[in-house]
């Protein structure tokens, strides 16, 4: 997979691009990234990119030639175009899903007050957002778009059903975790971590997924039942033991 990211700010992007995993999917020839600097498409003396928007109001608004010529350099034409943006598509997996079928994408991340609505109108792109709140930029929403993206590709987590396991993507939280040791300041992990014993650890895991997507996202765990997921007789009867014991606690308050 190819991303290119068009962005007033290139260090903002970088750094992270040389570390973890997205460090490791380019290293291993499973993702290209490319960050191009807009300033160096403007063809004003000053290398400016950016004017005040008409119609009155604060901030500045990025010009549509600097993009334009951008575009154009990379051959934009033909790829998937994304603009970071808080009124856009929210991200989840179904549009992840989507994107993961393109070879080539061009992620451009505004500023201030965002771009020429031309820029988005004439390259069709394709509004997405990272949840209901504003950024100074898009810079940090298309790293977080990049990262998400990329873990799908197959290869980079070497474990292909691994990101199959993860919380949401599973349909529900993820389960407590713990390390060594096994007591810390007095606090101890869970002994049915310790038995040896792989089901009870899995119904265990399976238990505690319920009861907290149940607790801190109720709209999840309706969705995940609304999927009519295929249940063991096991993970049935823990299924039914935690609602019932969701419902008691909801008729006592």
């Amino acid at each position: 997979m190819n991303i290119d990211v068009l962005t007033l700010f290139p260090d903002m992007i970088r750094p992270m691009l040389a570390h973890s995993m997205l460090a490791r999917a380019i290293e291993g020839g499973y993702a290209n990234v490319s960050v191009t600097d807009i300033r160096e498409y403007s063809k004003d003396k000053h290398r400016k990119t950016d004017d005040t928007p008409f119609g009155g109001g604060a901030g500045m608004v990025l010009s549509p030639q600097p993009a334009f010529d951008a575009l154009r350099a990379l051959g934009a034409e033909q790829k998937k175009k994304i603009y970071m943006s808080p009124r856009g598509r929210m991200l989840d997996r179904e549009l992840l899903t989507e994107l993961i079928e393109a070879q080539d994408i061009v992620i451009l991340c505004g500023h201030y007050e965002g771009v020429d609505q031309r820029i988005i109108d004439a390259w069709d792109m394709e509004e997405v957002s990272i949840g209901d709140y504003i950024l100074t930029g898009g810079e940090l929403a298309g790293l977080v778009l990049i990262d998400a993206l990329v873990r799908l590709i197959p290869g980079v987590l070497g474990n292909e059903d691994s990101h199959e396991e993860e919380s949401v993507y599973s349909g529900l939280l993820e389960y407590d975790q713990y390390t060594k040791p096994r007591v810390f300041e007095e606090l101890a992990v869970p002994d049915v971590l310790f038995g040896g014993n792989h089901r009870l650890i899995r119904e265990w895991q399976w238990e505690q997924s319920l009861r907290i997507t149940l607790e801190r996202r109720p709209d999840l765990f309706e969705a995940f039942l609304a999927r009519d997921p295929a249940l063991s007789i096991s993970e049935k009867a823990i299924l039914k033991r935690v609602t019932e014991q969701a419902h008691r606690l909801e008729d006592d308050a």
